[in-house]
């Protein structure tokens, strides 16, 4: 489904309240492109370096904890998507999981990217991870795309736009979150972060929560969880400690097929423990109150 882009200049921008739909659908159009594009280097890449007689032992480093991997395809992706912005969008700033940044002054458009959400799946070659692109400005996703790699597909949504799933046939679906009115009926997606003082504390939230829903499903990859509930293959989705890139394009996703979201500021860091959450809208006001009643709406800062 890679596209060559159409131009190389960048899109007029109306304001930071005022949104012209030809320029969202533009970043929306640019978003695709960068996350398909890096998903088919990630997708040809794994089984270079993971596949059969490879260890990968060489190509894998660690980051916050012995537990949270980095690789040299997140690596080598972000470096790609960098590239291919300083074609199709020059000037245009980027904070990435790999290569850091920042948000920028309020006007600016920045590219908030994970090259690999769900790193570890990746490694141990689990089909649930994905690359995460999202045009934000001012702290506001505009546009975005989440491309789950193993699967060929595309999610992607534009502010005011909608959003939809393309298959990799290119055939594609509008989304829109499941009808469902009762909290003790809903699947939940959640994901636990990688020091063991948070890790402990997200196991015991979960033991409260279990009891109060339908059952908990931990996929591995936060940016397909929050698509998961666009989609409708959950019901809502909450996890402590995401960083910007983990949610911009996702969260977006899911608002755009009607999710209730709680979103930390656009310039916390997972090191805040803040609370994200995304809800089918028949749920939300019921599950976000069970949140705030059993604990699960404070933050747990990474110790």
């Amino acid at each position: 489904m890679d596209t060559v882009p159409e131009t190389n200049s960048p899109a007029h921008i109306t304001g930071p309240n005022v949104e012209d739909p030809a320029d969202i659908a533009e970043l929306r159009r640019v978003a695709v492109y960068l996350a398909e594009t890096a998903a088919a280097h990630v997708r040809r890449r794994r089984p270079e370096v993971f596949g059969p007689g490879r260890t990968g032992d060489d190509s894998v480093r660690t980051k916050s904890t012995p537990t949270d991997p980095v690789t040299v395809v997140d690596t080598e992706t972000e470096q790609l998507i960098r590239s291919l912005l300083a074609e199709v969008r020059p000037g245009e700033s980027v904070l990435g999981e790999e290569g850091g940044g920042s948000l920028g002054a309020a006007a600016d458009i920045v590219w908030v990217v994970d090259p690999i959400d769900g790193t570890v799946n990746f490694v141990y070659g689990i089909p649930a991870y994905s690359v995460s692109v999202a045009a934000v400005r001012a702290g506001r996703s505009l546009a975005g795309a989440v491309v789950d790699v193993a699967n060929t597909a595309t999610y992607s949504a534009g502010l005011g736009a909608g959003a939809t799933r393309t298959d990799a046939a290119g055939t594609s679906i509008r989304l829109r979150c499941n009808d469902i009115d009762s909290t003790q009926l809903a699947l939940v997606a959640t994901g636990f972060g990688y020091g063991a003082a948070r890790r402990e504390r997200q196991g015991e939230l979960v033991a409260r929560l279990l009891p109060r829903v339908r059952d908990i499903r931990r996929i591995g990859s936060a940016a397909l969880d929050l698509c998961m509930v666009a989609a409708g293959s959950v019901d809502a989705h909450y996890e402590h400690g995401l960083n910007p890139w983990d949610w911009a394009a996702g969260a977006l996703v899911a608002a755009e097929a009607g999710a209730v979201l709680r979103l930390p500021a656009a310039d916390s860091t997972g090191a805040d423990g803040e609370l994200t959450v995304a809800a089918a809208p028949g749920i939300a006001a019921e599950l976000i109150g069970l949140f705030d009643g059993l604990g699960v709406s404070a933050p747990i800062p990474q110790a």
